[in-house]
């Protein structure tokens, strides 16, 4: 579960990102120019560096923590060998903390020390389960699609509306979709969605409106 949430959270996260990212270059550039070959490639180009961004950097911040989780574990390892009774102590206290009687906790913590020391220390000490480390590459892909397709949203709107009504449209299509991502942010956190729908489209506008001012200087 936890990887699926990790996954799930880089994805929305980077489906975020990517549409303020490319909105923002479009909207500078559109307010610069009227070319419209010229807001596409800058648009386009946007979307490319901001997906691969996005998922290098998951990609390093997943395999820090997996290289933590690592270490944490063969510290574990050598602890169970030379201070093993501060290690079923520690077991021990978990289960009192929880409301288990001092006896019955060390009853517990005897069996499970005795049975699989270290999937029980790394357990209750770090919440880590061997074998189940945070997967990189599924954070880096699912960051790096995500990232690409929330930026499509807003580069079609403005790539494929009429010149007329592109403003309206792209201005309208980023406030579906980063409603849509501040909805399942909130569905993934346990939060609340209307704060957090609103707190996205919010970022959204101020996004675009501080692009179009940067466009309109040059």
């Amino acid at each position: 579960m936890d990887e699926k949430l990790n996954t799930l959270r880089a994805g929305v996260l980077g489906s975020n990102d990517g549409i303020l990212t490319v909105v923002g270059v479009l909207v500078s550039v559109a307010a610069a120019t009227t070319d419209q070959f010229t807001i596409f490639i800058a648009g386009l180009s946007d979307l490319l560096a901001c997906a691969f961004s996005m998922a290098s950097g998951e990609y390093a911040s997943v395999s820090t923590q997996k290289d933590t989780e690592k270490s944490a574990v063969e510290r574990e390892r050598q602890l169970i060998k030379t201070d093993y009774e501060h290690e079923l102590q520690t077991v021990r206290d978990y289960y009192v903390d929880r409301g288990v009687t001092p006896e019955t906790s060390m009853a517990i913590a005897k069996d499970l020390m005795n049975k699989k020391p270290l999937e029980t220390v790394t357990s209750v000490k770090y919440d880590i389960q061997l074998g189940h480390y945070m997967n990189p590459w599924d954070a880096a892909f699912a960051s790096l699609f995500a990232a690409g397709a929330g930026g499509l949203f807003p580069l079609l709107a403005i790539s494929l509306s009429p010149v007329a009504y592109q403003w309206p449209i792209t201005i309208a299509a980023v406030m579906v979709s980063v409603a849509l991502t501040g909805f399942l942010s909130s569905r993934l956190g346990h939060g609340l969605a209307k704060t957090a729908i609103i707190r996205n489209i919010i970022v959204g506008i101020i996004t675009m409106i501080i692009h179009y001012l940067v466009g309109r200087m040059f």
